[in-house]
C-alpha cells in the first residue's frame, strides 16, 4: 500500500504568528486539564482490588516450559500483551503487529520501574517463533497453547461460546465473530510468591500501548482513517508494505 497522497493544509485556515499563538495557548490549557484527569485515572487504575490467580498455567518460550510465576522473572510485576496468533494461523495478527513494532526498545526501561513485559499467543511456540524472527523482534513471546489462560482473560473463545448472541468481550460488548482477541493485562506478585491479577484492558484501552498512533495523533491529518472501512485497514506487517 502506497502512502496516502494529498496536502494536509488544503482547505485549512492560516493565521498570524500571533493568532497561532493565542489559539495554541488555549489548547495548551485543554492539554494540561487532559493530562491532570489522566494521571488521576491511572491512580484509580493503580487503586484496584485485586484477584488471586490460583489456577497453574504454563507457557512455552525461548526458557522451556514457564508456569505464570516464572514469567514474572526476578520482577514482581508483570505486563502481558494478548497477541492474536490462533494455533491455526500462519502468522501473527497484522494489527497486533503494529503494536508489536513499538515493543523491542521498553523491556529494558520497565525491568528497572520492577516490571517484566511479555507477549502470550495462543499459537504453538514454532510458529511465534519463526514468526517473530521474520519479523526481527527481539521481546519475549510465548505460547499458552493447551492452556486455558487467553480464554481466562478475554482475549481467545470458541466457536461454540461465540454462537446465538455471542460472549462477552470488553466486559459489555458482545463477540459474535471472532476466536481471537488483543488485550492486555497486568499481574502482581507479593514477597510469598502468591500472584494477583490486576488489570486488563482491550480494544481503544490498548491505544497508549501504540507509539506510532500517539505519534500520528500530533500530526495535522491524524490517524486518517475517517474515510477507511474499518480504522486499520491501512495496516500491513512492516515486511508487506509496497514502499
Amino acid at each position: 500500500m502506497s502512502p496516502v497522497s494529498g496536502s494536509p493544509a488544503a482547505g485549512h485556515p492560516t493565521v498570524s504568528s500571533e493568532e497561532w499563538l493565542r489559539a495554541r495557548i488555549e489548547l495548551l490549557a485543554k492539554e494540561k486539564e487532559f493530562t491532570r484527569h489522566r494521571d488521576e485515572l491511572s491512580r484509580q487504575r493503580r487503586a484496584l482490588p485485586w484477584v488471586r490467580v490460583d489456577k497453574s498455567y504454563e507457557f512455552e518460550g525461548p526458557a522451556g516450559r514457564e508456569t505464570l510465576t516464572q514469567l514474572f522473572g526476578p520482577r514482581s510485576q508483570l505486563l502481558v500483551y494478548h497477541f492474536m496468533f490462533g494455533p491455526d494461523w500462519d502468522a501473527g495478527c497484522k494489527h497486533c503487529s503494529f503494536w508489536a513494532d513499538n515493543f523491542d526498545g521498553i523491556p529494558i526501561h520497565l525491568a528497572h520501574r520492577d516490571v517484566t513485559m511479555v507477549a502470550i499467543s495462543r499459537a504453538p511456540f514454532t510458529k511465534i517463533e519463526a514468526f517473530r524472527q521474520r519479523m526481527g523482534w527481539r521481546f519475549k513471546w510465548v505460547s499458552s497453547f493447551g492452556s486455558d489462560f487467553n480464554f481466562d482473560y478475554g482475549v481467545s473463545f470458541t466457536r461454540e461460546s461465540l454462537a446465538g448472541e455471542g460472549a462477552v468481550h470488553n466486559y459489555t460488548k458482545r463477540n459474535t465473530e471472532l476466536t481471537e482477541h488483543a488485550g492486555a493485562s497486568v499481574f502482581a506478585k507479593d514477597p510469598r510468591g502468591a500472584v494477583f491479577h490486576t488489570y486488563s484492558t482491550y480494544s481503544r484501552g490498548l491505544d497508549l500501548l501504540n507509539g506510532a498512533y500517539n505519534h500520528l495523533d500530533l500530526v495535522p491529518r491524524g490517524r486518517d482513517e475517517d474515510a477507511l472501512d474499518f480504522a486499520q485497514a491501512w495496516v500491513r506487517h512492516h515486511d508487506a508494505y509496497e514502499d
